[in-house]
C-alpha cells in the first residue's frame, strides 16, 4: 500500500497522534470537560497560537481522535469532542498527569490543576 507510514516503533505511532505541545493538553481538557467550543479550548490553553491550535485540532480530527460539529449560529461556532477511539488514549493521559503531579516539585506552578492525584499543597 502506498499510504502506509513506516515508523521506528510503536511509540512513534503514539507520538504521531498525540505528539506536540498542545495535543495532549487539548485531549486532557476535553477528557475532563466533555465537548467544548473552539474558543473554550483556546482560552484554556492561553498562549497557544490560533493557527497552531487550528492545525492540531484538524490533525486530531483526521486521526479519528476528535469529532468536529459545526453549530449553525452567526458567527458559526465549532465544537470538539473526543471520539470513542480517542478515549482509548485516556490511560496515557492519566499516566502523564500522575507523573507530572509526582514530579512537579517546587519548580512548577500549576495554573489549572486537573489530575485526581491528591490535594494541592
Amino acid at each position: 500500500m502506498d499510504d502506509q507510514i513506516h515508523v521506528i516503533c510503536e511509540v512513534e505511532i503514539t507520538l504521531r497522534v498525540i505528539g506536540g505541545k498542545w495535543k495532549p493538553l487539548i485531549l486532557h481538557y476535553l477528557q475532563l470537560n466533555g465537548s467544548r467550543r473552539y474558543m473554550d479550548i483556546l482560552r484554556y490553553l492561553g498562549t497557544a497560537p490560533k493557527k497552531t491550535l487550528t492545525a492540531q485540532l484538524k490533525e486530531l480530527e483526521a486521526d479519528g481522535v476528535l469529532s468536529r460539529t459545526v453549530i449553525p449560529t452567526v458567527p458559526i461556532q465549532v465544537e470538539y469532542a473526543v471520539t470513542e477511539y480517542g478515549k482509548t488514549l485516556f490511560p496515557i493521559l492519566d499516566a502523564m498527569c500522575d507523573w507530572g503531579w509526582d514530579h512537579r516539585g517546587d519548580r512548577y506552578v500549576l495554573s489549572h490543576p486537573a489530575c485526581d492525584c491528591g490535594e494541592e499543597p
